[in-house]
């Protein structure tokens, strides 16, 4: 038999498989309560306006379009679209600063291939999305903390980063309701991130997966229009603002968008080419009418399920969890960070939730780049509704009870 490993290059050792791509089997599993799957409602997707959107397509002339090979950049309507919505957030730009990506997961790799040189340094928050390191690892960085980051000046970072053998490249950030934890970086948090970046010469990745999904307090800028506020134009800009349909209309279409500096966007197109030669252009079509038909009202439809499961799930936190435990209160996203006291390991309490409990949750310390953090859980309230969400809770707080009794 070939033994693959002795050719395997040395990147592909830092693949691993994504715990939570694992865990949403336990969704195949009617026992299961699960609040591990960072994932959208399907009850929720305009799949009827889906189904109309498709059926005109193949009724008139766009059927060939649709069907036959496509330029890299993106389906022009849908990036002019795009254009036109960031612009509405602060962001002036034209249909040259926008890429259509398989979503936005494919945008951080394209990021990760274009900035990261090994040993280079990866400036993330901690915790930090598992998508965006399991993105990046291929490409063999060294990780150090955006967020906290302590007392450390620039020079330290970037004395640590030369230590290394490479140099400090990116600073990456979801700064609206951030998966893992729900928190978001105000906007003082975003200048400072942008003032960093500046001093250390890095690009910063804006992901705003999540942005649409506010359901309390006043929205921020993102960090690419406080830029462009600084600087004057996209084209004076290093952040790079990567967008998803995948929590609003569809995450199976996988179509996502890179906004950013125009000859940036080129060398992404390179990228694009080479790897897939152009996303799916009937999907990027379909998106494109439903977006234009209904985007806004699709979204207001989606915050109202997502903010009461939001609210149920804090209630529910209050009444079940035992003394020492703490979580956070997102403003919007999909997401509660759950801190149990040291030593429990979030690993050990989820097999004894499933197997105990029939609850699952995503277990913390993946979402480290240094694999500490064992005393974290993330929860999700996005899939989960109505009493499975009270119930589910009862079942982790009854975990944590067990865990906690003296021996």
């Amino acid at each position: 038999m070939m033994d693959w490993q002795d050719i395997l290059a040395r990147r592909a050792g830092r693949m691993k498989a994504s715990e939570i791509r694992e865990l949403l089997k336990l969704l195949d599993q009617p026992d299961i309560i699960s609040f591990a799957g960072g994932i959208p409602d399907p009850a929720l997707f305009p799949a009827a306006d889906f189904k109309t959107a498709f059926h005109d397509i193949f009724s008139g002339a766009e059927a060939a379009t649709a069907l036959q090979y496509s330029v890299s950049e993106g389906y022009l309507p849908l990036r002019r679209w795009l254009a036109a919505r960031m612009a509405a957030l602060g962001v002036p730009c034209g249909p040259e600063n926008i890429l259509i990506s398989s979503g936005s997961q494919q945008a951080l790799d394209y990021l990760g291939k274009i900035f990261l040189t090994p040993a280079d340094t990866a400036l993330v928050t901690w915790p930090t999305y598992l998508g965006a390191l399991g993105a990046f690892n291929a490409y063999e960085p060294r990780y150090d903390r955006l967020l906290p980051r302590g007392n450390r000046t620039a020079e330290d970072i970037a004395a640590a980063a030369r230590e290394a053998g490479g140099r400090a490249k990116f600073a990456y950030l979801s700064p609206d309701f951030a998966n893992p934890t729900g928190e978001t970086l105000d906007r003082a948090g975003r200048e400072a991130v942008l003032e960093l970046a500046d001093t250390l010469d890095l690009a910063v990745i804006e992901d705003a997966a999540y942005q649409d999904l506010r359901y309390d307090g006043e929205a921020i800028p993102p960090m690419l229009a406080l830029e462009i506020a600084r600087k004057g134009s996209i084209e004076a800009c290093r952040t790079v603002y990567c967008g998803s349909f995948s929590k609003t209309l569809s995450p199976g279409l996988r179509v996502g968008w890179v906004c950013a500096e125009s000859s940036l966007i080129s060398r992404l197109v390179l990228l694009k080419q080479a790897a897939d030669l152009h996303s799916a252009t009937l999907n990027q079509m379909a998106v494109h009418r439903v977006a234009e038909a209904g985007f806004d009202a699709q979204v207001a439809r989606a915050r109202a399920a997502y903010r009461a499961r939001r609210d149920r799930m804090l209630a529910a936190l209050e009444r079940h969890m035992p003394a020492g435990v703490s979580w956070t209160e997102p403003e919007g996203g999909m997401f509660v960070w759950v801190t149990v006291p040291e030593p429990l390991d979030g690993a050990a309490l989820l097999a004894r939730a499933v197997s105990h409990h029939k609850v699952a949750f995503v277990p913390g310390r993946a979402f480290f780049p240094d694999a500490t953090g064992g005393n974290t859980l993330r929860l999700s309230f996005s899939a989960t509704d109505g009493e499975a969400i009270e119930e589910g809770i009862r079942r982790v707080g009854a975990v944590l009870q067990e865990a906690l009794q003296p021996a």
